[in-house]
C-alpha cells in the first residue's frame, strides 16, 4: 500500500549508466521508479496499442513521464508525440531530457506539449521541480498526495542514511563521466568542447 502513495514516474533512457542516476535522483526524490531503455518498450509498458487505460503494465498508474531526447529507433520527441496523440495517455505530463542545448529542439518538444525541456546531467534540484508537474495534474487530490508524499518521505528519510545515498549517488555520476568519455559518447562531447574552450578562455 505504501507503494500507491508514491508519485509514479517512467523514466526512459537508452543509457544503462544515465538510467541509473535518474532512477537514484528520483528514488531521493520519494518517487517509485519505472527505467526502460526506449520509446517502444515505454509504450509497451503503457499499453498505448490497446488504449484502455493509463497504468503500466504492472497496474501501477503513471503520472509522469521522464524521456531523453536521443535515443535510436524513436526519438524522445517521437515518444512525446505519440503520448500527445493518444486519447488516454495525453493528460500524462511528459519532461524531455538532453544533454544538447539546441533551442529549434527545445521549443518545437514545448510546443508539442512538453512540460520542460531539462539540460543533462540532470540534477535533484530538477527532479524536485518535477513534482509539481505532477501534482498539477492532480485536481483536487492534491492536498492529499502531497500528504501522502510527505509521509513516505517521512519513514524513508528514518531509514535512509543521507551520507550513503549520497556516496552512492557519486559513485553512479563518476560511472557516468567515465562512459561519456568512451568512443560512444565521442559526438555529444564534441559539441560541448567549444564551451569547455570558452571558459579557459575566460
Amino acid at each position: 500500500m505504501e507503494m500507491a502513495q508514491e508519485l509514479h514516474v517512467l523514466a526512459v533512457d537508452d543509457s544503462h549508466v544515465d538510467r541509473k542516476v535518474i532512477e537514484r535522483l528520483l528514488e531521493i526524490s520519494c518517487c517509485k521508479v519505472t527505467a526502460v531503455e526506449s520509446g517502444t518498450r515505454a509504450l509497451q509498458y503503457l499499453g498505448l496499442d490497446g488504449e484502455k487505460s493509463s497504468m503500466g503494465i504492472d497496474g501501477l498508474k503513471v503520472n509522469l513521464i521522464l524521456t531523453d531526447y536521443s535515443m535510436p529507433g524513436m526519438t524522445g520527441y517521437e515518444l512525446l508525440k505519440k503520448i500527445k496523440e493518444s486519447s488516454v495517455l495525453s493528460k500524462i505530463p511528459v519532461v524531455i531530457m538532453s544533454s544538447e542545448k539546441i533551442l529549434p529542439r527545445i521549443d518545437r518538444c514545448l510546443e508539442e506539449g512538453a512540460e520542460e525541456f531539462l539540460l543533462k546531467p540532470v540534477k535533484l534540484s530538477d527532479v524536485k521541480r518535477l513534482r509539481d508537474f505532477i501534482l498539477r495534474g492532480e485536481g483536487d487530490d492534491n492536498k492529499e498526495t502531497e500528504n501522502n508524499i510527505k509521509q513516505v518521505c517521512s519513514r524513508k528519510r528514518k531509514f535512509q542514511d543521507d551520507s550513503t545515498t549520497q556516496s552512492m549517488l557519486s559513485a553512479v555520476v563518476t560511472a557516468h563521466d567515465i562512459e561519456s568519455s568512451s568512443p560512444e559518447s565521442s559526438a555529444s562531447s564534441e559539441s560541448q568542447q567549444p564551451l569547455s574552450k570558452q571558459s579557459k578562455i575566460g
